[in-house]
């Protein structure tokens, strides 16, 4: 069972691999963007299945596999995520330039910027922030590339390749190391702060400090759902827990972007203004995708 999904999901780095080349070849970026996708996809789930059935793999070969494969698919995320990044918070800015009074939770300032001021802030602020997160997604493409052409990747996809064909492993129960991942799943739910969550506006996301329980539990709700795949589990139940995580984790990361950007120097004090409510705004999505998690949790502990 194991050994079958981790042949499986060799093949379709291999495959994926392959696609990335000849779109590189023909110079075609959408394929080539594709198929780095699909094979950050089969990295994330070869390493997640070697961290959860660890016990029944040869620990000398799976724990640098699993090394490797997470640096990879860190690698090939940065791109994309400085993409989606970018595109979130010039959405926010443009929200906030159809109606510079209407920010949610507040009452016109007369202390703040003017009308004026503000619409020549929100554009300064928008063109800092595609400044700074296009020169990141730029360093983050071209550190994919030299990734993917460096001797690491090579040695790495190498070892995809035997994989692929044989995979070392040794008898044991794989649902005992599923329902393990489940557990383990649940006990961090668990010790999340559902009760707050549960009520609307409770301003418990306005700050960043209680971030990483949240991205801790997605990140054991993944490895929980490759498991899953490896048992021929269904997980269907929390798909919508999932996207609401994910949600949280691209709010939480465009607030601090705004943040980031909001402490450069010698910007105007609109332009630093704008940022503030592009802030706000991201750490009201973290709220609100929060409020989502525990209510789509909920569903799922009953339908299950």
């Amino acid at each position: 069972m194991l050994a079958e999904h981790l042949h499986a999901q060799a093949a379709e780095f291999l495959r994926a691999l392959r696609r990335h080349r000849e779109g590189s070849d023909a110079t075609d970026p959408v394929q080539s963007a594709r198929s780095a996708l699909d094979m950050r996809r089969a990295a994330r789930r070869i390493g997640g299945a070697l961290h959860t059935f660890r016990p029944m793999t040869d620990t000398a070969w799976a724990d640098p596999l699993r090394a490797e494969l997470a640096w990879l698919s860190g690698t090939l995320a940065r791109e994309h995520a400085c993409a989606a990044r970018l595109g979130r918070l010039l959405e926010g800015m443009e929200r906030l330039g159809a109606a510079p009074a209407a920010v949610p939770g507040q009452r016109e300032d007369p202390s703040g910027p003017s009308v004026r001021e503000n619409a020549l802030g929100i554009a300064r602020a928008g063109a800092l922030l595609e400044r700074q997160l296009t020169l990141a997604r730029t360093r983050a493409h071209s550190a994919a590339l030299q990734a993917l052409g460096s001797s690491r990747f090579h040695a790495l996809a190498d070892a995809v390749a035997l994989l692929a064909s044989d995979a070392p492993v040794v008898p044991g129960n794989p649902y005992e190391h599923a329902s393990r991942a489940a557990r383990r799943l649940t006990e961090a739910v668990d010790a999340l702060p559902l009760g707050r969550a549960a009520r609307p506006y409770n301003a418990e996301a306005v700050h960043d400090g209680q971030d990483s329980p949240w991205h801790h539990v997605r990140l054991l709700l993944r490895l929980h759902r490759y498991a899953a795949e490896v048992t021929g589990g269904d997980t269907s139940a929390l798909a919508e827990a999932g996207r609401a995580l994910d949600r949280h984790r691209d709010a939480a990361e465009a607030a601090a972007a705004a943040a980031a950007a909001a402490r450069t120097a010698r910007i105007a004090p609109a332009t630093a203004y704008a940022l503030g409510v592009l802030h706000s705004s991201q750490r009201h999505e973290v709220e609100a995708a929060r409020f989502g998690f525990q209510r789509a949790w909920r569903q799922a502990v009953v339908a299950g």
